[in-house]
């Protein structure tokens, strides 16, 4: 079994800073410090390099940091094996989660007290970045599983389908174009709001426009926003049209503050899906997590 300390070590040489450790770890900075400092005391050798606000692993740390994620996985795979023997055997675990935006404020947290309450045994990190970001914090060990949109193919993960959502275009009630009919020609014309470089919402979008031969860099793109609220309550006050998720406007929607504009022949649905490091599908509790998800939105659909 991984020690505290060494817990402590693999979140430090994840993140390369003390600092986002402890914020992530809910501890303070003195302790992951301290811990650190036994560890190298232990070994008898320098485990990081400090370099003013920043760290970098020594060559004795890096040497550590890949035997430690070598001893988690094993660790994984003991518990997995243990909780096949005995009901009873219920270790404590920490879930190190990441989704996309949509995923983190609009599918997941509806759903996670009722999965958490089934599984005391755990508490749960949920890293809210877009999908670009999760798969690169998936093939740094920062997170265990993603959930993303899109599908940027790497050999080395695992893809499992997770469910669907539309993006549509919405605009202000108080938009004087909010009772035009639009085509797909009409957005040469129509000041636009997107989001980052990054986001699975822009792919799709941008997807959608390369099926009518369309860039969006040929757009009047007005502005763009890191973040799917930033680009919600952007274009709740202007005169814009945003493209955003469904599942990300239903309230909005439903109260007629933002309206539906229909674009004809613009059609934008994504797939999202849990990625996971080939050879870890299997983990617990990360493969119990997929699915008690996939059952609850198999439910609803």
């Amino acid at each position: 079994m991984l020690s505290y300390k060494h817990e402590i070590f693999l979140e430090v040489a994840r993140q390369l800073s003390f600092t986002k450790a402890s914020h992530t770890l809910c501890v303070s900075q003195s302790a992951v410090s301290k811990h650190v400092k036994a560890l190298e005391e232990e070994y008898k050798i320098g485990l990081f390099e400090r370099l003013g606000n920043t760290v970098k692993l020594t060559p004795a740390g890096l040497v550590l940091y890949q035997k430690l994620l070598l001893a988690k996985q094993l660790q994984h795979e003991l518990h997995q094996e243990f909780t096949q023997l005995s009901a009873d055997y219920s270790p404590r675990f920490r879930m190190m989660i990441g989704a996309s935006t949509t995923i983190s404020l609009y599918v997941l947290p509806p759903v996670l007290s009722a999965y958490l309450n089934k599984h005391s045994n755990i508490q749960l990190t949920l890293k809210n970045r877009n999908s670009e970001n999760i798969l690169k914090a998936l093939l740094d060990h920062e997170i265990d599983l993603g959930i993303i949109e899109g599908l940027n193919k790497v050999s080395t993960v695992t893809y499992t389908p997770f469910l669907t959502d539309d993006v549509i275009a919405v605009c202000s009630a108080k938009n004087p174009r909010n009772t035009q009919a639009l085509t797909v020609q009409s957005l040469y014309e129509i000041p636009l709001a997107v989001r980052e470089i990054g986001s699975g919402t822009l792919a799709v979008l941008e997807n959608a426009l390369a099926h009518h031969q369309m860039k969006l860099a040929d757009l009047p793109v007005k502005v763009r926003l890191g973040g799917t609220e930033a680009l919600k309550n952007f274009v709740r006050v202007d005169t814009c049209l945003a493209f955003l998720p469904r599942q990300a406007v239903v309230k909005e929607l439903e109260s007629g503050e933002l309206l539906e504009v229909p674009i004809q022949g613009l059609a934008m649905r994504r797939q999202f899906h849990f990625i996971q490091r080939k050879g870890t599908e299997n983990n617990l509790p990360y493969k119990d997590f997929v699915q008690f998800m996939k059952r609850h939105y198999s439910k609803m659909e």
